[in-house]
């Protein structure tokens, strides 16, 4: 039985960015590779198999729990990027600045594609889409040291464009330029869903 269907075309990476340390500071610096593992990108702060919980699940979890690490990559689209720029009335938003690993192009639409979403690299690594990536205050904020006068612009200006986190489901090398092929999930909709208020 066929779970997954192709999108036609395939994306690109376009930038891959990486951060050793969170004692270093939010913005990650560019890098022209980066080996995944079933922990996640290697060396990366972001790494691991378990992660705490925070603010994002507080209604699941107190603080501080070990869970799982569905966040071990935060993939945006460099067209959204753009499109985040032009709202703002600024020349350019920087990925780093958002605190990604993968700059992507060429995928409509990144952060509307559905948890479960697939993306395969020529080397046969494959992240999973966890969810959309929210923007916070903390992306203001780094903006914000670029282009004072818009940080509480900035995460309206960013939501539905700042991404998603994955986590990767099959290791391997991924590379700047690579192609990427994106494998959707059954796209149905629950009949049951409350009314978000």
């Amino acid at each position: 039985m066929q779970l997954l269907t192709k999108l036609p075309a395939a994306g690109k990476v376009t930038a891959i960015l990486h951060r050793q340390s969170r004692d270093h500071g939010f913005v990650k610096a560019p890098v022209d590779k980066m080996v995944l593992t079933i922990d996640g990108p290697e060396n990366d702060c972001h790494s691991g198999p378990t992660r705490k919980s925070d603010s994002r699940t507080l209604q699941l979890y107190p603080r501080n729990l070990d869970i799982r690490n569905v966040r071990q990559i935060t993939i945006v689209s460099e067209e959204e990027l753009a499109e985040v720029a032009a709202d703002l009335g600024v020349p350019k938003i920087e990925a780093s600045w958002f605190g990604a690993n993968l700059v992507m192009s060429g995928i409509p639409d990144l952060t509307l594609l559905l948890p479960s979403t697939r993306f395969q690299f020529p080397s046969g690594a494959v992240l999973v889409a966890d969810m959309e990536n929210m923007p916070c205050s903390q992306i203001a904020k780094v903006v914000a040291e670029h282009y004072p006068d818009i940080q509480f612009k900035v995460v309206k200006a960013a939501t539905h464009k700042r991404g998603l986190t994955a986590w990767v489901e099959f290791g391997g090398e991924i590379s700047k330029g690579d192609d990427v092929d994106v494998w959707l999930p059954p796209n149905r909709l629950y009949p049951h869903m409350p009314e978000i208020k």
